[in-house]
């Protein structure tokens, strides 16, 4: 069984959140699979990445694709829908339904815009607790994603212990390094140059920031990618043609398929979304409450983990997963690693890969099966 649907929350008492601002009543729209068993001890939250949303397993309504992890989440899938409960919500800050700078803000009754206070990946989870404690849900049998939604699973073991039965953190890390603010960075000045951003303030306008978002997403996609990856898939092979035609035109294939991957990115995602999010991304240090110590952060974690990494992703590299895990172990938690061989880069935990799902399902069901 299959739900979209959106709730108010914090209504009563506005979300504080880590810029000092505090922000409701909260639109959280999510997405549920399978049903809640009458021990509400089978639920799993998907957390997604920096462009996902909520719709990880069913077709977007925009693009009417499949869902982003529909290779991982249904019936029979390494997170078994006849087995589990899934939730997935979209982030506050995202451009989904769930609070964010293109909804409406009460106060003006207008879009937020660069009126939506800065969020943190610290505030996107204690908004996610909110929709949990909503569903009377007392306690997650598992919490997982890659990317940013490992991010967003490490705040959850280091925020809310007690309410983490296990945990799959994927491609991740416990902060960004300089060269992935870096990224970000390139990213939305892309986004604020073009000259249609209007410092934000484009929604009633015809024309909306494409261009730059376009080219934010283009820049993205290349650290997604690994090396190996793109030599293979594009080389030097030339687009449509025999010969170079001397001009700016998209002469080379990889040019092509990043000009279309910025083209139809464009048509589901909101610019200014994209700016909050890879802000929060930045700003994230799961030890920024705990006087820079990742031992301090996790002390209180009870859960058991799985920690997946990817030999190609240069982004999030293994480097950077070990040092959760190794935290994990002198902690005396029952942490595993795996660490998937593959050329797909960062983007592997979207790909088809094999001992990537029998990670997953294994540890699921063998984890479940204990309690």
């Amino acid at each position: 069984m299959i739900e979209n649907k959106t709730v108010e929350l914090a209504k009563d008492q506005p979300l504080l959140l880590d810029s000092g601002k505090r922000l409701g009543p909260i639109i959280t729209a999510y997405t549920t699979y399978g049903q809640l068993n009458d021990e509400k001890s089978n639920a799993v939250l998907v957390c997604h990445a920096l462009t996902g949303d909520q719709y990880v397993a069913s077709k977007h309504p925009i693009t009417q694709k499949d869902g982003w992890w529909s290779n991982v989440v249904g019936p029979g899938k390494s997170i078994d829908t006849n087995k589990f409960f899934v939730v997935c919500p979209n982030v506050i800050g995202g451009c989904m339904g769930s609070s964010g700078p293109k909804e409406i803000n009460p106060v003006s009754g207008k879009e937020f815009g660069t009126d939506f206070p800065i969020i943190t990946i610290a505030d996107m989870v204690k908004a996610q607790k909110l929709l949990i404690d909503y569903l009377n849900i007392k306690k997650i049998f598992c919490v997982t994603g890659g990317s940013m939604g490992g991010m967003l699973v490490l705040e959850w073991l280091s925020k809310f212990p007690d309410m983490v039965h296990s945990a799959i953190p994927i491609a991740t890390a416990t902060n960004h390094s300089a060269q992935n603010i870096a990224l970000n960075e390139l990213a939305r000045q892309a986004i604020m140059a073009d000259p249609n951003w209007q410092t934000g303030k484009y929604y009633s306008s015809p024309d909306k920031p494409t261009k730059g978002l376009s080219v934010a997403r283009m820049a993205a996609h290349i650290s997604y990618l690994s090396k190996d990856a793109l030599q293979s898939k594009f080389g030097r092979n030339l687009q449509d043609r025999n010969e170079l035609e001397y001009s700016f035109d998209a002469d080379f294939q990889i040019e092509s398929y990043l000009r279309h991957q910025g083209f139809t990115f464009v048509d589901r995602f909101d610019a200014n979304s994209y700016l909050y999010i890879t802000r929060a991304m930045d700003y994230f240090d799961v030890t920024s409450q705990h006087g820079g110590s990742l031992i301090e952060a996790f002390k209180d974690t009870k859960s058991k983990i799985l920690c997946i990494s990817f030999t190609s992703d240069w982004l999030y590299p293994t480097s950077e997963n070990k040092k959760i895990v190794k935290v994990f172990n002198s902690l005396g938690l029952d942490v595993s690693f795996i660490e998937i061989e593959t050329d797909g880069g960062h983007d592997s935990f979207l790909l088809e890969e094999p001992k990537f799902f029998e990670a997953l399902k294994g540890f699921l069901n063998s984890t479940f099966d204990k309690i």
